[in-house]
């Protein structure tokens, strides 16, 4: 019961809680990012600190991908090719984003999202927090 009890809390608390998220901010997604915390359907919560990797957002309309990238000191990034595309459809509570690929497909709602950071929860109840990427400057 105590394992429920968080995860029901966290259900009410977004379900009866009016979207920050309208239409015309979702231009925001655009850039790169940086995952700050996570919080699990118990409560608990991990931080990071310093990213190796970030990730690379381009939305067009509703169509999408995301990419993980490593930047450099230089302020250049390495990458692979692989991105994940995804389409952003309104929900009942918001905007979602659809994942899907030739082993998956999943779904995350955004709940929070702005010009410096955005927020999603994925079907498992977890919710990633994400701040705008800022690289390391190195003074020469």
């Amino acid at each position: 019961m105590s394992r429920i009890l968080p995860f029901l809390l966290i259900l009410m608390v977004m379900g009866c809680k009016k979207t920050s998220v309208a239409e015309a901010d979702l231009h925001c997604l655009n850039g790169y990012w940086e995952i700050d915390e996570v919080v699990f359907p118990d409560g608990s919560v991990k931080e990071y600190g310093i990213n190796p990797s970030i990730d690379f957002i381009q939305l067009k309309g509703n169509e999408g991908y995301r990419k993980k990238m490593q930047p450099k000191f230089d302020g250049s990034y390495t990458t692979s090719n692989d991105t994940e595309k995804f389409s952003v459809t309104e929900v009942s509570n918001g905007f979602a984003m659809h994942y899907q690929n030739d082993f998956s497909d999943w779904e995350e709602t955004l709940v929070k999202l702005d010009s410096t950071s955005f927020a999603v929860i994925n079907q498992e109840g977890i919710t990633y927090f994400y701040k705008r990427f800022e690289p390391i400057k190195i003074p020469k």
